[in-house]
């Protein structure tokens, strides 16, 4: 009976396995951690079968990922985290994107390559657990209510609360997003070498030019390498900041804007800075109406830059 299970089963787990992949990243926002819980979640499926296995068994399976990944972050805010937390940035390939976009729906709130944009992570990290999943369920994989409280074992009235607080909490998300495209790509990386080009020069002016007087920069070092453990406020502050930092650069440092979770994004490897200095980062910005910087994200935690310098892609 095992085998036979496991026979069956062989093709779905394969079919299935970068679909459950963005869920389980959508859901906690580590590439590593969604890894671990897509083989977790084949373990659990052959361990505890669909009631009727000759049935499909990606909703089976998206239930079981959904409801491990909920687990997990649920214990990563228990167990907290060394100043500021940012998702892992990740460069998706065709293949991740069509495998999960073969399910977008034109009624889904949020779009497949929108629910795996930096910025919508972010935003997802201020809803609680049960909240992120039931969004996810229902705003980007167009899970109907049922089908949603049936999946996390709550009830229905309790998945319409949780979708409603939840979306309150993405109101400044939904109010202030541009729609990811081939256009706001294209703006975000002439942005970035405008950057690129006044830090170079140290004209810190050109710089803070760029900035949205409002701006907010978050750096994620997770303890192991060195960032602010707050929000750093205010256009002249972060331009004079960065301006700094460009200022230890070696001439060994090595620049390069990459197409990251589908926007571009600012890779920097400079083998010559010595701990607890970050020799690798990613930097991302984030744009508002007016075309100026809204938010920088600084990623220097090694372990979360460790697949995309190995040339992994998801």
């Amino acid at each position: 009976m095992v085998l036979s299970v496991q026979r069956d089963a062989a093709p779905e787990f394969e079919a299935s396995r970068r679909f459950l992949w963005a869920i389980c990243y959508r859901m906690t926002g580590s590439a590593a951690d969604a890894d671990d819980l897509v083989q977790e979640t084949f373990a659990r499926a052959l361990e505890h079968p669909p009631p009727d296995p000759s049935t499909p068994w990606r909703p089976w399976l998206t239930r079981i990922a959904v409801n491990l990944a909920r687990d997990a972050l649920r214990r990563r805010k228990v167990r907290g985290y060394p100043g500021q937390w940012l998702p892992e940035p990740v460069e998706l390939d065709g293949g991740m994107l069509d495998a999960v976009k073969a399910h977008d729906d034109a009624e889904q709130r949020y779009s497949t390559f929108e629910s795996l944009s930096y910025a919508f992570l972010v935003a997802l990290e201020e809803l609680t657990p049960t909240q992120r999943a039931v969004l996810l369920l229902r705003d980007a994989l167009d899970y109907s209510v049922r089908e949603t409280a049936e999946a996390l074992e709550i009830s229905e009235p309790n998945v319409k609360t949780t979708l409603h607080r939840a979306r309150a909490t993405m109101a400044n998300y939904d109010e202030t997003r541009l729609p990811v495209s081939t256009e706001l790509s294209a703006r975000v990386s002439r942005v970035l070498y405008e950057i690129l080009g006044a830090m170079a020069s140290g004209d810190v002016a050109t710089f803070e030019s760029l900035l949205a007087t409002d701006i907010v920069a978050i750096s994620d070092g997770g303890g192991q390498a060195f960032a602010a453990k707050k929000p750093v406020v205010g256009a002249q502050k972060i331009a004079r900041m960065y301006a700094k930092l460009a200022t230890a650069a070696s001439e060994e440092g090595r620049l390069e804007v990459r197409e990251l979770n589908g926007l571009p994004a600012l890779v920097v490897e400079d083998p010559a800075v010595k701990p607890p200095a970050a020799h690798r980062s990613v930097l991302r910005i984030e744009l508002n109406g007016q075309g100026k910087v809204s938010r920088i994200y600084s990623v220097l935690n090694p372990d979360k830059l460790r697949r995309l310098f190995s040339g992994a892609r998801c």
